[in-house]
């Protein structure tokens, strides 16, 4: 499974986010890939109060921001 995770330098929530995905997937094979929001206007005023935000890559832009936790995560992979 991939991964993108929306975060910026600093975000101790961005790391509560990463422990938490990496207790749910600790059995899969997965990879996350960190997109730093300051690296973009756009995506600054898209993520700017919301991140850390989660998406899958191959979920059509699905995405789950914080706050969450393993259950509701779990949820989301699922998609329910």
């Amino acid at each position: 499974m991939q991964f993108i995770l929306y975060t910026t330098l600093g975000c101790h929530l961005c790391d509560q986010a990463k422990a938490v995905i990496a207790q749910v997937l600790a059995s899969s094979s997965y990879t996350i890939e960190e997109i730093d929001i300051a690296a973009s206007e756009q995506l600054t005023e898209q993520y700017g109060i919301r991140i850390p935000v989660v998406a899958m890559a191959a979920r059509d832009r699905a995405e789950l921001g914080w706050p969450f936790d393993e259950l509701q995560f779990r949820q989301w992979l699922d998609g329910r």
